[in-house]
């Protein structure tokens, strides 16, 4: 076993981007594993069977598989940007919106972008729907430049890689429709050293017997 933890991630997965977020923010080194989603190594497949990334696997074999799980074992050992102590509100606001979002704007996102997947889905009517859920976080931040105050915390960097995701669907039609201040939100969000940090590299497809890759 790593004396790290280990960390199963496909760079453009925004569920893997939340974690890799956190991980850098507390300062928590782990082994990081880039997989191509087409051939899921199987030592991920065998500790988290449900196949989706990110999965993390402690040096003690506690496997943690959700995104947000992942974000908070890291920030509860460190949080020194005090992502889980928002400037207003709560931590348990935080968690009410990111699941609110991840359960009604990833719905409409997911049927807007892949609507090939689904029968019958209505792109139009769901990038709408969309553009509505995002709606609520502008009236969020009508008093502050981020969700919570006036610094990011918890909230932001768990959502803002789905709006990303969101807008590079179509860069254009997002600068035209979406809410202002989201926009601007979404802008500061990713021009982050942060952000670059976790994004910015290209990792190569991770196989049995590579020398470990240390992140951040």
């Amino acid at each position: 076993m790593s004396k790290q933890p280990i960390l199963y991630s496909f760079r453009r997965c925004p569920y893997a981007m939340r974690a890799r977020l956190a991980l850098i923010s507390s300062n928590t080194q782990v082994e990081l594993r880039e997989i191509v989603l087409r051939n899921k190594p199987a030592h991920m497949l065998e500790i988290s069977p449900k196949g989706t990334v990110p999965v993390m696997i402690l040096p003690d074999a506690t496997v943690i598989d959700e995104s947000l799980d992942i974000a908070l074992w890291a920030l509860s050992r460190n949080d020194p940007q005090n992502w889980l102590e928002p400037e207003t509100g709560t931590k348990l606001q935080m968690l009410d919106l990111i699941a609110h979002l991840d359960g009604a704007f990833k719905y409409h996102l997911d049927h807007y972008k892949y609507a090939s997947r689904y029968e019958d889905a209505d792109p139009e009517v769901h990038y709408n729907s969309a553009i509505q859920e995002l709606e609520g976080l502008e009236k969020r931040l009508q008093n502050s430049p981020y969700l919570f105050g006036s610094r990011p915390a918890l909230a932001d960097q768990m959502l803002f890689p789905f709006v990303r995701q969101f807008c590079n669907a179509n860069k254009e039609r997002f600068q035209q429709s979406a809410p202002e201040r989201v926009r601007a939100w979404l802008n500061r969000l990713i021009e982050t050293e942060l952000f670059t940090t976790a994004f910015a590299t290209k990792w190569t497809q991770w196989q049995p017997g590579d020398v470990p890759l240390l992140f951040p």
